[in-house]
């Protein structure tokens, strides 16, 4: 008897189109109250803000989310995937992306992209940050969770718990048919290219999108060019989007900075000389917002600070209370702000923000 062939979740096509041409998805914050509630007004606000900003996508309950969400005692994971999927329903053209992220084991990963199926999202993020978890565990998971969603590849940086992966995991990973995108967040040079050959490895190359989550190189990453080996010959691979914690601020300048990009890409050297001379001093907002120089302690209420300075926000709470700003983090948060106006909105959100907040 013939086999049949498996069958696996496919995108809908105006997000597949989006997300092979590149898009700017930002990586949803958690708004909360003083007491550490769900904040539903400002949650709503945010999202707003990304789509009118001109995201292609929007991407709830990964690490800028915050994984507590997630522990029973905050029970916040569907509230907070659903209040976006409504905002995304009432918003949202159809070529918008729409991305849960995952975490987990297998069960509570496969269980994870059920509600996010169930609540219309298009493809889930996997966090590789699992206890005790080898390679091989992650790939039978995200085989797994690739029955459920297409899947989107992760690889976190180490300094806030991802595992190193080897070249060999990603070309693995980039052969399971449900996987659409990886997104290269190791804040590594080395790995990132690791990851890249991987993917070239594949054999699928042409069917991923890759999606940097470096966000201490994203001008760096988006201007690349990648030539690598593949079982048809060599390639030459590019980042065609950006799915990040830095652009949760500053989403309207990052889109028109994508566009730059993509304009480079094909040849524009005007636009590669505009990248090139902003490039770094995206940096130096980053650095303002991730806080590198303390070990990326205060990197989610750096984002929340920035978003609090210009008013969309109440507060910088985190659900774990010991997660805050560095010293001196809020006043180099609003040095950049004042240095570098044009890459953080600030104009934008405060012609729109009662409008969103309303």
């Amino acid at each position: 008897m013939a086999t049949v062939p498996a069958v696996h979740p496919v995108l809908r096509p105006e997000a597949a189109r989006t997300l092979a041409r590149g898009a700017v998805i930002p990586a949803h914050p958690l708004a909360l109250t003083a007491d550490r509630r769900l904040d539903e007004r400002r949650q709503r606000a945010l999202t707003r803000y990304y789509l009118d900003a001109g995201a292609g996508g929007i991407a709830v309950g990964v690490h800028t989310t915050q994984f507590e969400i997630r522990d029973a005692e905050h029970a916040l994971f569907e509230p907070v995937l659903a209040l976006a999927a409504e905002e995304l329903d009432a918003r949202a053209g159809a070529d918008v992306v729409r991305i849960a992220g995952v975490a987990g084991g297998t069960a509570q990963a496969v269980a994870e992209a059920e509600l996010a199926r169930s609540l219309g999202y298009d493809a889930v993020l996997v966090s590789p940050r699992v206890a005790g978890a080898d390679e091989r565990v992650l790939l039978d998971r995200a085989r797994a969770v690739g029955e459920v969603l297409p899947v989107v590849g992760f690889y976190l940086q180490t300094a806030i718990g991802g595992p190193v992966l080897s070249r060999d995991f990603w070309r693995a990973f980039a052969s399971i048919p449900s996987v659409v995108a990886v997104k290269a967040a190791p804040f590594d040079r080395y790995r990132t290219l690791e990851l890249v050959r991987g993917v070239a490895a594949s054999g699928r190359a042409d069917e991923i999108a890759l999606y940097t989550g470096n966000d201490d190189a994203i001008v760096a990453d988006l201007l690349s060019e990648f030539h690598v080996d593949s079982p048809d010959g060599p390639r030459t691979l590019r980042f065609v989007g950006g799915l990040l914690g830095q652009w949760a601020v500053g989403t309207r300048a990052a889109v028109a900075l994508l566009e730059r990009a993509h304009r480079a890409a094909a040849g524009d050297a005007q636009a590669t000389l505009e990248l090139s001379r902003e490039a770094i001093d995206l940096v130096d907002v980053n650095q303002a917002v991730f806080d590198p120089g303390h070990d990326f302690h205060g990197v989610i209420a750096g984002v929340h600070e920035m978003l609090r300075q210009q008013g969309l926000l109440e507060g910088i709470w985190c659900l774990n209370p010991d997660e805050g700003l560095s010293p001196g983090q809020a006043e180099e948060i609003a040095r950049v702000r004042r240095a570098y106006p044009d890459l953080n909105d600030d104009a934008f959100i405060a012609e729109h923000r009662d409008a969103w907040l309303r």
